[in-house]
């Protein structure tokens, strides 16, 4: 699938909205997932093709060389009425592929695409809900806040550069947010975390959704299901990146890590 940008807008210093229509979003069709993502195709300067493509016939017929990068994102919002698609891209500077070309993106620019797919809608029987990452989980953590059921508590625990880095949440929920800002220093690695195992638990069962840094993420989870007795099928948790790790280093071994932190704790 592709689509076109119709509208840039930076939320934070950090963080920039594209509005994406046109296309072939006729086709698109959405998940019952708040996480529902798109499998994005970034080709490099001077692609031996045209800017609509299909990634496995240019995977088929191009040296490796001249791939798209894939990279996976957060749907934050999707209107089937006006076929207006919302995607947030985390943006670091020059670092990575992705976020360098959205902040780049101008009116007309093409986006291709794979998907969406997902896994995660808050449930509503929940008797309350804890919502825990960093910026790269921030839009899906949004959209499901906008699914919780009025007045019902939902703790979230979120982490950022600073103040300025922080977006309105709105929520028909009862909402407990605290924003932590990092500092630059080691102990930023269990702000997360701590955060968690701080928490005074709410009575009744919760429904978790937990994602972020690897590392930090292994820790809540071991918490979560170790220390706190939660059963693994009320939360979603995956780890979307690794400390220290560049975008591609991480995908070559976050299956393995995956399947490590899995058996830590099954």
């Amino acid at each position: 699938m592709h689509a076109r940008v119709l509208t840039t807008h930076w939320l934070t210093p950090g963080l920039i909205r594209l509005e994406l229509g046109d296309g072939n979003l006729a086709d698109f069709s959405m998940p019952d997932a708040t996480d529902a993502y798109v499998n994005i195709a970034i080709p490099p300067p001077g692609a031996p093709y045209g800017e609509v493509f299909e990634p496995a016939q240019v995977k088929a017929e191009h040296p490796e060389h001249t791939w798209p990068a894939r990279r996976r994102y957060t749907v934050r919002s999707w209107d089937p009425q006006t076929r207006r698609l919302i995607v947030d891209f985390v943006v670091h500077g020059d670092h990575g592929v992705a976020g360098p070309w959205a902040a780049a993106a101008r009116p007309g620019s093409v986006l291709v695409f794979e998907g969406p797919s997902g896994g995660y809608r808050p449930d509503p029987n929940a008797d309350w809900h804890l919502l825990v990452g960093d910026e790269s989980a921030l839009p899906a953590i949004a959209a499901s806040l906008e699914a919780l059921p009025p007045d019902v508590p939902a703790v979230v625990r979120l982490e950022c550069d600073g103040p300025e880095h922080e977006v309105d949440l709105p929520s028909p929920a009862a909402l407990d947010v605290e924003w932590l800002y990092r500092t630059g220093e080691a102990g930023d690695a269990d702000l997360l975390p701590g955060a968690v195992r701080d928490l005074v638990f709410l009575r009744g069962r919760v429904h978790a959704f937990i994602h972020g840094e690897a590392e930090e993420i292994r820790a809540i989870r071991r918490n979560l299901l170790v220390d706190r007795g939660l059963k693994r099928a009320d939360m979603s948790c995956s780890p979307y990146w690794r400390r220290t790790m560049a975008d591609e280093a991480w995908r070559r071994v976050k299956g393995d890590f995956v399947a490590a932190m899995e058996a830590e704790v099954a």
